[in-house]
């Protein structure tokens, strides 16, 4: 039985997907539905506690929806709060994120170790986006913000990139969609091409746990097996859902 942390109202949370900056409620509920799902995880032991700095999260805000393009996103600004915190709290060293369109789901989760809601410094910070227009895209945003040059953003399969990747991945962030008709079902090719980077403590979220959770069953089985992984929650904060697991 997987676990499931399950806001209220999470069906009537209604975001543009237009316009990343509008958000229909008080910013009080948006922390208050967040710091809950944080607290599920901490239940799970996934993270270690559920505390992050709020301001520094903000600071962040204020620099990508002030300087990125975004076309349109699906990160709605209680999942873009959520994916900043879990990588604030969990601070990993080595972040891949793959499927990451323009770059606003890619500094979603890398705003914790990059530009002015960086809280920590990592090792390496890597998006993996398959067209390359987007790819450039995401460059040009991410270097408005990534003044060093911190993150790398890499025009490549993120298939074939984390099969060959040499070193440990410490989070992994999966929103790809697979050729050929297969969808989000790539999910679980990404993360068995990742197998051998993925160590005890990995975190691997998966955006699309909801809306997609018929063409990520075989994923879903995978990640909830306990042989695969110790711990793996799906948080419904929104009609997307992300699926938090542990190693």
């Amino acid at each position: 039985m997987a676990r499931v942390y399950e806001v209220d109202g999470w069906k009537s949370y209604v975001a543009d997907l237009r316009d990343a900056r509008r958000t229909t409620e008080p910013a009080d509920r948006e922390i208050e539905v967040v710091d809950g799902a944080l607290s599920a995880l901490v239940d799970a032991a996934i993270l270690p506690h559920g505390n992050y700095d709020k301001r520094k999260m903000l600071a962040h805000r204020r620099a990508v929806w002030e300087s990125f393009e975004i076309p349109w996103t699906a990160i709605n600004p209680r999942m873009q709060r959520l994916l900043y915190a879990i990588n604030a709290i969990a601070r990993p060293q080595v972040m891949i994120a793959v499927g990451i369109f323009c770059g606003y789901t890619f500094i979603s989760n890398a705003g914790a170790a990059v530009g002015p809601g960086s809280c920590y410094k990592a090792r390496r910070l890597v998006g993996l986006e398959i067209r390359p227009e987007e790819a450039e895209r995401a460059r040009r945003n991410l270097a408005r913000i990534d003044k060093r040059g911190l993150a790398e953003i890499i025009a490549e399969d993120g298939v074939s990139w984390l099969r060959h990747h040499d070193g440990p991945v410490d989070l992994l962030y999966l929103d790809a969609d697979g050729h050929g008709g297969k969808g989000k079902s790539v999910y679980l090719d990404l993360v068995q091409a990742a197998e051998h980077s993925i160590h005890r403590g990995t975190i691997v979220l998966a955006h699309n746990s909801v809306n997609h959770a018929g063409q990520l069953a075989d994923y879903l089985t995978y990640v909830r097996d306990p042989g695969n992984f110790r711990e793996s929650v799906n948080v419904i904060i929104d009609d997307q859902g992300l699926e938090v697991s542990l190693r």
